[in-house]
This record gives C-alpha cells, structure tokens and sequence, in this order.
C-alpha cells in the first residue's frame, strides 16, 4: 500500500490517492505517480544505470505516458537525417540535440551512459549547462530514430536542431578567441617573471649578460602574443582605417606595433629598453573584454533552440487513405494531417475531421485549452489535447502566425541600435583626440630632445590605452552576475543591468508568472442539497478517468476516491459516466445539463473558468477553475512599488481572470484579450511617454513584448523563445528574486561611475605626466595595470554583495563516478 503523500520515486510529484503503482529496482518495489515513470524508472535501473538516482540533485520531468505511436520512425529518413545532420570523416554522421527534462549533471550523466551502451555510436558529449548533447554515428549501423528512442526512455524529451551555419561559426569564433586569450595569458605571466629582475637591474648590480638573456627570452616569448594573440587587433584597426574611420584597434595597434618593434629592436642590439611586458599586459586585458563582448554577443542573437521545442520537424500526411511520416518542409497547402492526442500541429490549418480541445498558450497566453470543431483554425506550434485531428493545411513556413511572432520579435529587436551608434561616435571622437595628442608630443619632443620622442610617444599611448574604461563596466557587470547567479537570476544580456537600474513600469504577463501556470478549483458552488466534498468527490471519479490538464485540478490525494464506471469521453464537451448507481456528466454548463429534461442553468456560470456537474435531476454543483496565485506575487509587486517602479498587467486570458489577479497583486491598471501584436503596441506607447519598461514573461506570446521592451525577464520554467527574448532568467522559477536583482542592478550602476571616475582620473593625471616625459613607458604600463586591478578590485565588492542570501539549489554537482 501506497502511503498517503508519498513522492513518485522518479519525478518526486505527489503520488495521487488511490494510485498504486510500483516500479521494481534493485529487487525493491517504489511507489511511482504513472506507468509512464514505472516505465522509465524500469528502463534505467535495467540499463544498470540506477546510479542515476543515487547522484541527481534534481527531480526528473514527469514521464509521457500518454500511448501513442512511434514518433521517431520519421527520422530513420536518409533525405532527414541529412537535412538535420553534419556529416563526418568516415561516413559518419553528427547532430545536436536539444534534451528537454535534463535538470542536473546526473541527468546529463545518464544521457551519456544510455548513448554510449548503442551500437553504432561513435561519440557523445552531454552538457548540461546548456541542455544539449551532440551525437556521432555510423548511419550504416545505427539510426537516428534508435537514439532518439534511448533518450525518450530515459525520461528525456529529444529536439534534434537543425544544422546551422551561423552557429558552427560563433563556436568556431569562440573557440579560436579562447585559444588566443590562453597564450597572452601565458605569455604576460612569464614575461612579467623575467621583467621584475629587470626593473631592478641597474640597482642589484645584475650581471650584463644575464640582463641581455632576459631581454632575448622576453622577445621569444612575446612573438606568439604580439603575432597571434594581438592579430584580431590589426585585423580591425586595417579595415577600419581603410572604411576611412577609426575605431579602438587603431590606437592599440600602434601601441602594440610601435613597443613591440621597438622592444626587439633594442633587444638585438643591446641598447635602449625594451617593452615586452607592455605589450603583453596590452594584448591580454584587451584580449580578455572583447571575449566577454563576444559571448555576449553570440548569445543574444540565436533563436534556434526556441524553435526546436516548438516547430515539429515531421508531419503525418493523409495520402490516399493511407498515413505517411514526411517532413514539415514538404508540406503545401491543401494536404491533409493527422494530428494525434498530445502532438504539435507542424502548420496552420481548419479542422477537417473531428473536435478536441487544443492548448494555444504559446500564442494566446489562455490558460484553458480552447475547443476545436470543423472548420476551426489551428495553428503550428500548438498542442492538440483532445482526440485526434484531421487537419487541412492553409500556410506554412513563413506564413505561419508562428512565423509571424518572430517577425515581431525581431521586428522590435532591430528599433535597439540607436544607442550602439550613438556609443560608436562617442568613441570614434574620443580615439581620434587620442591620435592626435600622441602625434602633437611625438613633434613637440622631436624639436626638443629626438632621444625622447620615441618613449614619450609610447608613454602617451600607453596611459591612454582604455583598458580600465573597458573594464570599468564589465568588471562590474561580471561580479554583479556571479552574485546574481548565485540567487537564481541569470543575466544574459550585457546591458540588462544598466537598463534595469532605470526602470521605473513593469509589464507582466499573467499565466505562469504572476501565477503557476496550474489549474485548481478556486470556489465550488453545491447545488441540490450535496456538501462541497460530496461534489467533489463525484466530480473526482469522473476526472479520474481522463488525461486532460483539467481533471488533475479534481484530483487530490486528501478525497476519497469513488470508482466510475462505463466512462465516455465527449471531445470538447466533457466527461460522462456511472458513479454509484448515478449517471453524471462534468463538463460545459451547457453539456453537465444534457440529461436533464429541462435544461436549466445557473447564473454566473458560463465561459472557460466554469465547469458543473450534473445528473438526469439538474446540476448538482458548479466549480470555479483558476490558475494559482504565486505566494510571493504581492510581496513582490508592494517591494518593487517601493523601489519605485509602478505594475501593469497585460494578458492574453480573459477580463475576470486577469481583474481577479489584479487585485490580488495590489495592481491598479490591468488589460486582458491582448495578442502579441498589442502587447507590443502597449511597450511602444509606454516608451513614447518616456517611460523606462521592464517586461516580466514565460510565454511564447510574450517573446515581442519581452523584446520590445527596455529590459525583459523570463521565467525559469517560460518557454525557450521566451527565454532566448529575455535579457534575465529566473532559474528558480520564483518571483522573489525581481527586486533584490533591481537594487544590485542600482548598485552596480553606482559601481560603475566609481570605475570609470577612477580610470578617467587616471587617464587625465597620467596624461600630461608622459607627454611631459615624467612617466617613461613601463612605468605607464604598471600604471595601466594597477588602475585595472583597482577597478577589478572596486567591482568584487559588489559581487560579494549580490550574492547574498541563501543558496538556490540548482548549482550543478557531478558525482564521482559520473565525473
């Protein structure tokens, strides 16, 4: 016997009253939710891989155990595989491949080690910061569709993505970033070792020899980070200076080319000093802010990961009576689809066959399934929950509303480049003063003292080189991120911080973030003389017997469970059937009504938040159905009134529902029925009255208005285009976190006019002091470097302040044997 609130032994979720179901592993029998985790538990620890369980540091997804037909077999199509897939020496084939429910390192532990037990697998690398495992096979002996499979059954829900060009150049660029930032680490570590002795060689009597060695094993080393290392430097000050601009490589490169020539110059002969260390100093700082630029960058641009979950790659197609797997490129208008319970529509289409129910959050925000009868539209991303669907297509591919969302987003994304221009012109007038100062010196000096032109020139550029103003903002950023990790807040945009600090109006979305995202009965209505747990313990054996998203709100483990008998399911409609010697039906109004002779209704119950109960009497009762409140919701909405910044909610459900929640948060202005488009229209109006807009949402519906607004944060468990339109994450699904990251955001901002006060007053003394030729280069070099440490230094307290509070949970341990 099951005991009462026990957890499913594979995805933790509470076992329902009633539900007695054991998964045998390692000889000992565990309580499970379904027979789809019974399934999965059974698939792992046969695999001998039960360690799994003994090292996760996360609940694994619930298992689908809804039957339905191989969905992999599409992918054992050559014309598929080579579509979706990289080909490889040997005949080989690679893949990358999104893993949904992968939660932990042991997840991505048994990932590996399920692959790796395959026939015909050459190579698997799982990773599960970023969810994604890249497979290597032999086509001739194994299938895509086989390893597809092995996922699944591991509880694991595989999106293969599709080969992308622009995304093997950002890891190519990457990778070659990282491999150049190494070698000018290296080389400034050793160079500095040998230039200590050498700053102090004219006052510790140093053998001649002995400093003549120095410099030539300096000059060795600072070959490869002078040439390699510093070569993106002279890519872009070459092709700037031939646009006829002039951009930050210029004056860097010359410094770099200038002391590094210079340096092997005098090292050759013997005569005149030598500034390697310069020159690595140079190139590693800089090295270092463009590759977190470049990381930046790489990742708030791809969408591809968000598609993947939503757009099938395959489609079933009603030819001549028979049903074939094709891919959804294929698909033309007019071809005919069978769409079965709990598979996505690959195309917008009008039900030719059937009624259902369909779940359109991603592109409404309804919390409620909306219903589906012939002639009804339908379109691709959406889910269809009822019975299967016989669907005729009407657009496809770019003329999708899925198509046109993204349109939107990247619609709203492009009105951001106003300030990037504005920040070019900035620097472009800054550096050109820079180049004409160094060159006013070198002149001035060549009149004076010709021996001193040269290092007064160098010195200059030097101390004007930016490395403390580029790093006054990301040093600051980077530890204000850490901090914020380490709270569950995941910043993925550069500037998502500076703009949050400004924000003073917050738009949320309703449906999963205000709210759970999960139905329950809010209020029920007896009727005919019943108590409320009579009611629902009724209701309860008739939802038992269904899988739809609603019934799970009628089942709970503290009522009483009655056996129901003789069940018929009514599409759209609702759920009729024997309990006792009763004949109910549960559903619509209009349809809990049916068996009476008179159909009578009540008042104030009709629309999706209603569902009644009724028998060949009349109505028996009426449940209310509302998405949780988030118990932090209100604290959250009353702290961030009190950093300054006013709530609007903006939904796509419904006028009661979202007044309702309004209230409940304390929100004065509220708007319901709002589609993506007019979401985004709300965003641009608010800006218009200079408005600074923060976007909180977890909906496909909402990657517009996350995009179009100044600052956007998505919620752990939102969709992946959500996600990737996010500027924040919530990993740990919670509210609580928004207004702490609002006063680091503030924080950091204050952080960072001290680093730049700082490095512009460094600049501004060092200046005068080397063109005058006070400071000779290597004294601006050390200069350089402890105004940089400074900076650093400066922006660590703010990491140390961010990060506190209590440990989210979610960070990653690998156990040893997975290691």
């Amino acid at each position: 016997m099951t005991p009462k609130g026990a957890a499913c032994f594979h995805c933790s979720e509470p076992v329902p009253a009633g539900v007695v179901i054991h998964a045998r592993i390692d000889g000992r029998d565990e309580a499970v939710c379904c027979h789809g985790c019974r399934a999965v538990a059974e698939f792992i620890a046969g695999a001998g891989l039960g360690d799994y369980y003994r090292y996760r540091d996360a609940a694994a997804a619930r298992a689908d155990e809804t039957p339905r037909p191989d969905r992999w077999s599409a992918y054992d199509r050559p014309e598929l595989v080579e579509r979706l897939s990289t080909a490889e020496p040997g005949g080989a084939r690679s893949i990358t491949v999104l893993l949904e429910g992968l939660r932990c390192s042991a997840c991505s532990w048994l990932a590996d080690n399920a692959l790796r037990q395959q026939r015909g697998l050459r190579d698997v690398s799982v990773n599960p910061a970023t969810a994604r495992a890249r497979l290597t096979w032999d086509p001739e002996i194994a299938s895509l569709g086989d390893l597809l499979r092995v996922l699944e059954h591991v509880g694991l829900r595989p999106h293969p993505l599709a080969g992308d060009a622009a995304g093997q150049l950002a890891v190519l660029e990457r990778r070659t970033a990282l491999k150049r930032l190494a070698v000018a680490g290296f080389g400034m570590m050793q160079v500095m070792m040998f230039a200590v002795p050498l700053y102090i060689a004219h006052t510790s009597g140093m053998d001649p020899g002995i400093r003549e060695l120095l410099r030539l094993v300096s000059m060795l080393v600072s070959v490869p980070v002078a040439l390699y290392a510093g070569w993106p430097f002279y890519v872009g000050a070459w092709q700037a200076l031939r646009a006829r601009g002039i951009s930050m490589d210029v004056p860097v490169s010359i410094a770099i080319v200038l002391a590094f020539v210079a340096s092997v110059s005098n090292a050759l002969t013997g005569h005149g000093d030598v500034y390697f260390d310069s020159v690595t100093m140079f190139v590693f700082f800089l090295s270092l802010g463009r590759y977190v630029e470049m990381v930046a960058r790489h990742r708030s641009g791809s969408v591809a990961d968000a598609l993947a979950r939503l757009a099938p790659v395959t489609a079933r197609r009603l030819r001549n009576g028979a049903v074939e797997d094709v891919q959804a490129a294929e698909l033309e208008a007019g071809d005919e689809l069978l769409v079965r319970t709990g598979e996505v529509f690959a195309a917008d289409g009008v039900v030719a066959e059937g009624t259902g129910r369909v779940d359109e959050s991603m592109l409404t925000g309804e919390s409620t399934a909306v219903a589906k009868d012939t002639g009804a539209a339908v379109h691709a991303g959406t889910q269809n929950l009822g019975a299967p669907l016989r669907v005729r297509v009407s657009a496809v591919a770019d003329r999708t509303v899925l198509a046109g969302i993204v349109a939107l987003l990247e619609r709203a994304q492009a009105e951001r480049p106003r300030v990037a221009r504005a920040a070019d012109r900035a620097a472009a007038w800054f550096l050109g003063r820079i180049l004409v100062g160094a060159a006013v010196v070198f002149v001035v000096w060549w009149f004076v003292d010709p021996s001193r032109a040269f290092p007064a020139t160098l010195a200059v550029l030097v101390a004007t080189c930016p490395c403390a103003l580029s790093l006054a903002t990301p040093a600051a950023i980077a530890a204000a991120t850490a901090g914020l990790a380490r709270r569950g807040v995941l910043v993925a945009h550069s500037d998502a911080l500076e703009t949050l600090a400004r924000a003073d109006r917050v738009l949320w979305d309703k449906t999963g973030t205000l709210t759970r995202g999960l139905i329950r009965v809010e209020e029920i209505r007896p009727l005919a003389g019943h108590t409320e747990a009579q009611c629902l313990e009724m209701a309860a054996a008739l939802e038992r017997m269904s899988e739809h998203p609603i019934a799970r709100a009628f089942i709970d483990p503290g009522v009483a469970t009655t056996e129901a008998t003789a069940v018929e399911v009514h599409a759209g409609l609702g759920i009729e059937g024997t309990v006792g010697n009763r004949r109910l039906r549960i559903g619509r109004p209009s349809f809990a009504t049916g068996l009476a002779p008179a159909n009578a209704a009540i008042a104030g119950v009709d629309g999706e938040s209603w569902v009644c109960l009724g028998d060949s009497g009349g109505l028996l009762a009426a449940f209310r159905l509302t998405d949780q409140l988030r118990p932090e919701a209100a604290e959250c909405v009353s702290d961030l009134r009190r950093l300054g910044l006013e709530s609007e909610i903006v939904s796509g459900d419904d006028e009661d529902a979202v007044s309702r929640i309004a209230a409940l948060c304390g929100v004065g202005r509220s708007a319901s029925r709002l589609d993506p488009g007019r979401k985004l229209a709300r965003v641009k109006e608010l800006r218009a009255t200079g408005a600074v807009v923060a976007a909180i949402g977890d909906g496909i519906n909402d990657a517009p208005l996350l995009r179009g607004a100044d600052v956007a944060i998505a919620m752990g468990r939102g969709s992946a285009l959500a996600q990737t339109s996010a500027d924040l994450i919530l990993v740990r699904d919670s509210l609580e976190e928004i207004p702490h990251a609002v006063d680091v955001a503030r924080r950091t901002q204050r952080i960072i006019r001290q680093n730049l006060t700082w490095a512009i007053g460094y600049n501004v003394a060092a200046l005068p002091l080397a063109a005058l030729g006070f400071v000779p280069p290597w004294l601006a070099a050390i200069g350089m470097s402890v105004s940089s440490v400074v900076v650093v230094l400066n922006a660590m307290r703010l990491s140390r302040g961010a990060g506190q509070g209590r440990d989210p949970g979610w960070t990653l341990r690998v156990p040893a044997e997975a290691a």
